[in-house]
Formats: C-alpha cells, sequence, structure tokens
C-alpha cells in the first residue's frame, strides 16, 4: 500500500487537519480576503476549531509550525508548505507567545504589573501600556486608576522617552467606558471619575513623552478618546473609531467633543457624535484621525517603530511642540463638555438610554 493509500491514525488525522486549516488560513490573508480576527473568528464561530488556527499557532510557536508544515510536506505533497507570511514572521524572530509576538502580540509587563488592568511593560527608552481588563477593555474608575499610575510610573522615571497604548485583546481595542460602573456611582464619584481621566489626557498630551495608540481593532467611546488623547494613532487594516454614547442618551465625557473636531473637522466631528455611527479605519486615516493604517499583523512593529524614532527627539523640543500646537482653548472646552456631560448624565433619557443598553432593547428617549 502506497503512502497516499495508508489510512492515518487520529493523532496524525488532527496534525493533517491542523496544519492544513493554518496553510489555509495564511493564504486567506496573504490575498488580503479577511484579517487576522476575521479568520480565528471565522474558524471558532463557523468551524468550531479551538483555539483557531493563528492563536493556535503562537502558542506552539511559529518556529516549530514551520518544521511540523515542513515535514508534512515531505509526506503529504507541497500543499502543505510554510506560507510565506508565516516564513516571514519567523525569519523576523515573531514565534509566538514565547517571543511576545506572533500573528498576534503578548504582553510580557514588568515585575509588579502582572495583575493590572493595564500592565506596563518597557523596553529601554520605549513602554507598552497593555489594556487588559476582559472581556472588553471598558473603562472603568479601576482602569483609570491604572492608567494614571503607568503613567505616573513612566513620566516619573525619566528614561522612558516614549509610550504605546495596545490591547493585550487581539479582538479590540477599547469598547467605551464601563456603564455598569457608572451607574453605581453618586454624582461626587462620577466627577472624580472625570476629572481623574481628563488630568491623565492632558498631562499626556502636554508631555515630553511621546505617546502612540497601536488600536488593533474596536475603539469606541472612551477608547476613541483615549486613543485621540494621544500624539498619534496607528491603526489596524480591521480597525474601527467611533463615539456611540448618543445612542445611550449621553455625551462623550472624555474630551470627544473637543479632540474630534481638532483632528477630523467640525461638520464630520458633529456627524459622528450625533450618529454615533463608527468608521473603518482607511475612513478614519482620511479624514485625519488615524496617522497610519498597516496591515494587523505589522501593528505593534510599526508602532514600536514610531516609538523608537520619538524617544530619539529631543524631549523639551517635544514638550514644547506638543504644549502650543493645540488649537483655541482646549481646556476651557474640555470644561464646557464635562459639564455638559454631568447634566446631560443625570437626565431621564440618560437613565433609560443606559438601562435599555443593559437590558439589549431599544431605547425611547423623551427629551427629558
Amino acid at each position: 500500500m502506497s503512502t497516499v493509500d495508508a489510512p492515518l491514525d487520529a493523532q496524525a488525522l488532527v496534525e493533517r487537519f491542523t496544519l492544513k486549516a493554518l496553510v489555509e488560513s495564511c493564504l486567506v490573508l496573504e490575498e488580503g480576503i479577511a484579517s487576522m480576527k476575521d479568520i480565528d473568528l471565522g474558524m471558532m464561530a463557523g468551524a468550531g476549531i479551538m483555539p483557531p488556527p493563528f492563536a493556535r499557532a503562537d502558542q506552539i510557536g511559529l518556529d516549530v509550525v514551520v518544521d511540523r508544515l515542513e515535514a508534512a510536506a515531505r509526506e503529504w505533497g507541497e500543499n502543505f508548505e510554510p506560507p510565506t507570511v508565516l516564513r516571514r514572521l519567523v525569519a523576523q524572530g515573531r514565534l509566538g507567545v514565547k517571543a511576545g509576538q506572533g500573528f498576534f502580540p503578548y504582553a510580557r509587563p514588568d515585575a509588579g504589573w502582572e495583575q493590572s488592568p493595564v500592565k506596563l511593560e518597557t523596553r529601554g527608552e520605549v513602554a507598552i501600556a497593555w489594556l487588559d481588563r476582559p472581556p472588553a477593555n471598558s473603562i472603568s474608575p479601576a482602569v483609570v486608576h491604572a492608567l494614571r499610575r503607568a503613567w505616573d510610573a513612566i513620566a516619573g522615571d525619566g528614561r522612558v522617552r516614549a509610550l504605546v497604548f495596545a490591547s493585550a485583546n487581539p479582538m479590540l481595542f477599547c469598547a467605551g467606558a464601563d456603564i455598569k460602573a457608572f451607574t453605581t456611582m453618586d454624582a461626587a464619584a462620577g466627577r472624580e471619575l472625570l476629572d481623574g481621566m481628563h488630568g491623565l489626557l492632558r498631562s499626556m498630551e502636554t508631555s515630553a513623552v511621546a505617546t502612540i495608540a497601536a488600536v488593533n481593532a474596536v475603539a469606541y467611546g472612551g477608547g476613541c478618546e483615549l486613543a485621540m488623547a494621544c500624539d498619534f494613532r496607528i491603526a489596524a487594516e480591521s480597525a474601527s473609531f467611533g463615539q456611540p454614547e448618543i445612542n445611550l442618551g449621553i455625551i462623550p465625557g472624555f474630551g470627544g467633543t473637543q479632540r474630534l473636531p481638532r483632528l477630523v473637522g467640525e461638520a464630520k466631528a458633529l456627524e459622528l457624535n450625533l450618529t454615533g455611527e463608527p468608521i473603518a479605519a482607511e475612513e478614519a486615516y482620511e479624514l485625519g484621525l488615524a496617522t497610519r493604517v498597516v496591515p494587523d499583523h505589522e501593528l505593534l512593529d510599526t508602532a514600536l517603530a514610531w516609538a523608537r524614532k520619538l524617544a530619539g527627539q529631543a524631549p523639551l523640543a517635544i514638550e514644547r511642540i506638543k504644549q502650543v500646537s493645540p488649537v483655541g482653548d482646549l481646556e476651557a472646552g474640555i470644561e464646557a463638555e464635562k459639564e455638559a456631560f454631568a447634566a446631560v448624565f443625570g437626565s431621564e433619557d440618560a437613565r433609560e438610554g443606559i438601562s435599555a443598553f443593559l437590558e439589549k432593547r431599544a431605547a425611547r428617549f423623551h427629551g427629558r
């Protein structure tokens, strides 16, 4: 009996299916048919493959997977040859979880940051603040505190010149504020949260430390506002941006009414804030909201390359340029937004919008 005709045992059959699924997933990625996230989600939801091909390969180690594919190609034919994208990642040293990056990036936090919802990872003059609060990286009081702690550690250290904000969740950047947490806060606590987040974002905007948001997927509400407060926004091709607060009967509370017009123009910002509709990465780039758009698997590398370039610039010059660049009085605008947010958040419409969101039903607003 030939090798082709010989029956496979169960383990070999699983190996063959698993490797072929990865090869086909890589080919779909290379042809630009779908993003890594969409492919893995589709394989989970449609084919029931758990973990999905790219995540599984990262866990095994991409160098190990290449070896397995080369052996499979010798035994089962050229259709198992390692795809180009896989060989390129291995050549770049992106071997998966063990290297901190493969198809997807993985946080390797500094000591003492392992359990934080924002994990700080320093790499010489560059640092990464990983948003890591499953399932949606929602901004809660604990996240604001962790963001402030990470920023104070960077700003007080003096050695880090550039900070990248990234997500430890490959499926999203930040889905916005934690609405449930908001409903448990009284007026004083809500005001403290607003002041704390705004104070952090303004510190970032006026600091000698350059900041970059590596937006890998959904950046809505507070997530979009965090990204807008960064000096640059590098977006993956599958990323999207939006300010959906209007759908809850409230308004953006972390600078969305002030920074968005400064980036995309007043008319477009008004449209986005009043409709709550998200926009894709390419449109965000055309409008000026995204600085660059790159393939998903190149996002962190690109953001880190920008960070290394900026870390080599004169810090005093960076600080002064950032301080004098904003057009108009941003501080006054933010104060006006905070007052408006507090007024709207206390309305019946806001209570109805938030309740409808939590109950997964359509809201009924009455203008009260």
